[in-house]
């Protein structure tokens, strides 16, 4: 059985942790709040554009209007944006989403698809690099409330690039915010834009003012980066949500610990206190004798 010294020893180091993850908690915490708000101000409109983006789609037939970001091709070659967190101590987040892309990337390629990556969070660039796929760019250190300012590279390179036909499609990997405890790992297709065949059909085609082409063209881009910054904020929440509970759960495990420790430092102290007591008494029954 370790020592009183060993005991107190180990019971000061898990206060210290302790304190570690309560801090952390308190932090993610704030953030948590700050992500969530983020995240349902803003979810309505991108579902909305989203809806905007599948009619809009339905303009080849009706404009004859040639759009790039509308054609579809043979899927040969595929890009996958990877959203993970740039640090780690977040519970299952990073392991969750990371798993569900190499099972989605392992799909493509036993179907002879070639997949490239763009990475979007340490985690997800670190694993990838060693074990995945080729990487087309990362892209690390983003705000926790990103712009459309800080997602415009990523949104250049993967619109730019499917094009100019390296490309045949484009996916998303990220995680959608569900709850405080839930967090549910997501793919979803971002090029081309497919038309929803469940949505209600338009009553009336889009008018463009001056010219069809330009416009769609400008509206087309627009939107796709939306999805793309509302993916951002929902990897955001889930991942300060489950850093908070991670965290929370640490700290429950911590302060449990130490009251086991102290239950085994009391037992250790009594029984020192116990055979000190045998030994004097032993010691006076001795000298008695004699």
């Amino acid at each position: 059985m370790p020592s009183t010294r060993e005991i107190r020893r180990r019971i000061r180091s898990i206060k210290n942790i302790a304190k570690v993850t309560k801090a952390m908690e308190t932090v993610a915490a704030a953030k948590m709040r700050k992500a969530q708000a983020q995240v349902l101000a803003t979810r309505p409109y991108a579902e909305r554009s989203w809806v905007v983006l599948t009619h809009l789609a339905r303009l080849r037939a009706s404009e004859g209007v040639e759009q790039p970001l509308l054609q579809e091709r043979p899927v040969r070659k595929v890009a996958l944006l990877l959203i993970t967190g740039d640090r780690g101590l977040a519970g299952a987040y990073n392991a969750n989403i990371i798993r569900k892309a190499f099972d989605q990337i392992e799909s493509w390629e036993g179907a002879g698809v070639d997949v490239t990556l763009v990475t979007v969070g340490r985690k997800g660039r670190d694993l990838m690099l060693r074990h995945g796929p080729p990487l087309r760019a990362e892209f690390t250190g983003l705000a926790d409330r990103p712009t459309s300012n800080d997602i415009a590279p990523v949104a250049s390179i993967l619109l730019g690039d499917f094009v100019a036909e390296e490309f045949d499609a484009v996916y998303m990997a990220y995680t959608k915010f569900v709850t405080t405890l839930r967090q549910e790992p997501t793919i979803m297709q971002l090029l081309p834009i497919v038309p929803d065949e469940s949505l209600p059909n338009v009553a009336h085609d889009y008018i463009f003012e001056p010219d069809p082409e330009v416009i769609l063209g400008e509206v087309l881009r627009g939107l796709t980066e939306i999805q793309i910054l509302q993916a951002l904020y929902e990897s955001i929440a889930s991942e300060q949500s489950a850093r908070m509970v991670a965290m929370r759960n640490a700290t429950e495990a911590a302060n449990d610990l130490i009251g086991e420790l102290t239950l085994s430092y009391n037992k250790a102290r009594q029984e020192s206190i116990t055979k000190e007591l045998l030994d004097i008494v032993g010691g006076a029954s001795a000298l008695t004798a004699a």
